[in-house]
């Protein structure tokens, strides 16, 4: 039995997108690890796939903020780093469950590397790339516009969440407090559950795949926390 979901009809469902040459869905979900052990098979891995997405993921992100956003030049390339990054791509992908697709080599699946952003992210991108060359430019723009572009609002604040959560804090005179509460897992594939607190504000939990990745979504579910008691989490007035 494959360690991945390989109900490619229900992923196509969920993104609302039909391929006409499945082979191309196939190859966006083939990490390198898995077409190294299957080379007499002379399976493509995904990488290619991801070059041409991650251009046509720029470009869409670009005309979108140029068209909706008016920042300077400065605060535009600050705003698209935010949506295209590692971390937040592999929000996005988690969203509609595409980790589970992904084809990965047994060593690789060992070492927990389905839950790493970057073949996460890589695998979208690749993703991208493949309804591009299946279905045009129209059809990634609409894949990108409604998994990449929507909610950006909850996106941005995931990307810097640290250093906004870090802002409001110290608009009150106070520090927020990270500490690691536990670790689980074997040493291949350990989660981290980190908490973030600060006095009387809050303290929350969260999990993630590294430390890192733990604190920042830690320190996101504080802001989401300080944002539905109607506490400003934007202390410079930022927008």
């Amino acid at each position: 039995m494959p360690n991945h979901n390989t109900d490619l009809e229900s992923l196509q469902n969920t993104i609302n997108y039909h391929f006409k040459d499945i082979s191309l869905l196939k190859n966006a979900l083939t990490h390198s690890s898995y077409a190294n052990e299957v080379v007499k098979r002379n399976i493509p891995d995904n990488e290619r796939l991801e070059f041409l997405g991650d251009a046509v993921l720029e470009l869409t992100t670009s005309d979108y903020i140029y068209n909706n956003k008016k920042m300077n030049e400065g605060s535009m390339s600050r705003f698209r780093a935010s949506i295209v990054c590692e971390p937040t791509l592999a929000l996005c992908a988690r969203a509609f469950d595409l980790p589970s697709y992904i084809m990965l080599g047994k060593g690789e699946e060992h070492t927990g590397g389905r839950n790493l952003d970057s073949i996460i992210s890589d695998a979208c991108e690749a993703l991208i790339g493949a309804i591009y060359l299946d279905g045009g430019f129209t059809s990634a723009k609409e894949f990108i516009q409604n998994f990449i572009l929507n909610d950006l609002e909850n996106k941005q604040l995931f990307f810097d969440s640290k250093t906004i959560l870090q802002e409001v804090v110290q608009s009150r005179g106070k520090e927020v407090q990270y500490e690691m509460v536990r670790e689980e897992g074997p040493d291949h594939n350990k989660t981290f559950i980190y908490s973030a607190s600060c006095n009387d504000l809050f303290n929350v939990t969260a999990e993630g795949h590294t430390k890192k990745n733990a604190q920042q979504k830690a320190a996101f579910a504080a802001l989401k926390y300080l944002k539905s008691k109607g506490i400003d989490i934007n202390p410079k007035g930022k927008k």
